[in-house]
């Protein structure tokens, strides 16, 4: 482990943004958090992961602790399921597919989503129908201010819609090391209710499909409207879909009829925020090297040389028109620096 004074973090941040830590270190096993936390603790922190749900408007004045740490294993089986554990520090798409390619189910239609392990239970990430909650069994975290580990079960992680304990109460107070799955070895939940999902496999004459063949499905629709943030900047999903009652969806309704909306409840509606962008105007829009992309209104992108100002100030400008049209707010999912 060495400090490294004024650290670029263009490479650490899927934004590609150019912002520099005041000082950085990586760590790859838990005696080595364990030490910087303790010989650092009166230090101000900043914990980094796979940098894939944040926006850098600055330069962090702080010691950046780079979580690395990478394993994962099988910990508990039986005929129908297995329980998995992967380190905080392994790339997520990496881990899905190597879960598919044990034909462990569950997890197929978060493919190709950025990020690490760690953080996933963090924003309780989800993509087509499904959520890190419903295979999540436990994670197990180490409190900063005393290094002591702790686990915290399904229920003790308060997760609702890109919400968890991690991002209130618990938040800066712990950090994620690890994440045990409870996922299916056979009679697998094939959940293909996504319309995107059902055309892709149709397209491929695909009737009855494999947990792999939906991972595949997720890939190309991913691909198709997603950009790749090796080839060009962003966050993935930069908005989370403004959830609202019914009586005010029922009023917008009232002036735009065709108004894209998926029931939560028999009180609440969400309303997919990439379509209100798009019926604002905001589709492919761009300013200098801050857009919106092309395929995916609700990705922000960076075009090459955008600072993360530019990208913060267009998504207030997309908020606003959003707002203004059709009395909707819609929130930022990524973590504002």
């Amino acid at each position: 482990m060495q400090i490294q004074e004024h650290f670029p973090l263009k490479k650490y941040n899927t934004f590609g943004i150019e912002a520099f830590a005041k000082r950085y270190i990586k760590v790859t096993n838990l005696s080595e958090l364990e030490h910087v936390l303790h010989t650092y603790k009166s230090d101000k922190l900043f914990i980094l992961g796979g940098g894939s749900n944040m926006l850098l408007t600055q330069d962090i004045d702080a010691l950046v602790i780079h979580i690395d740490i990478k394993g994962k294993k099988v910990v508990e089986e039986n005929e129908d399921y297995v329980w998995v554990e992967a380190n905080a520090g392994e790339n997520w798409h990496e881990f899905v597919v190597w879960c598919i390619d044990q034909n462990f189910g569950g997890l197929e239609n978060m493919s190709l989503i950025p990020g690490n392990v760690g953080t996933t239970p963090v924003q309780n990430i989800g993509a087509y129908g499904t959520e890190i909650k419903d295979t999540f069994v436990r994670c197990t975290a180490m409190e900063i201010a005393t290094q002591q580990l702790k686990t915290f079960s399904r229920d003790e992680c308060h997760f609702s819609y890109r919400e968890s304990i991690f991002k209130q109460e618990a938040k800066g107070k712990y950090i994620i090391t690890s994440v045990v799955f409870k996922l299916t070895k056979r009679h697998h939940n094939i959940n293909v209710e996504y319309g995107d999902i059902k055309n892709q496999l149709a397209s491929k004459h695909i009737e009855n499909p494999t947990i792999k063949d939906v991972s595949n499905a997720v890939i190309a629709i991913r691909e198709s409207k997603l950009p790749n943030p090796k080839e060009l900047g962003n966050s993935g999903s930069f908005f989370k879909n403004p959830i609202i009652t019914k009586d005010h969806f029922n009023a917008v309704q009232q002036k735009f009829p065709d108004i894209k909306h998926f029931q939560v409840s028999d009180t609440l509606v969400k309303v997919p925020a990439g379509w209100l962008i798009e019926q604002a105007g905001y589709k492919g829009f761009r300013k200098g090297d801050a857009g919106v992309h092309k395929n995916q209104a609700l990705v922000l992108v960076n075009y090459g040389n955008a600072t993360g100002q530019d990208i913060l100030n267009l998504s207030k400008e997309v908020q606003k028109a959003v707002l203004d049209k059709f009395d909707i707010a819609i929130e930022a999912e990524v973590n504002i620096i």
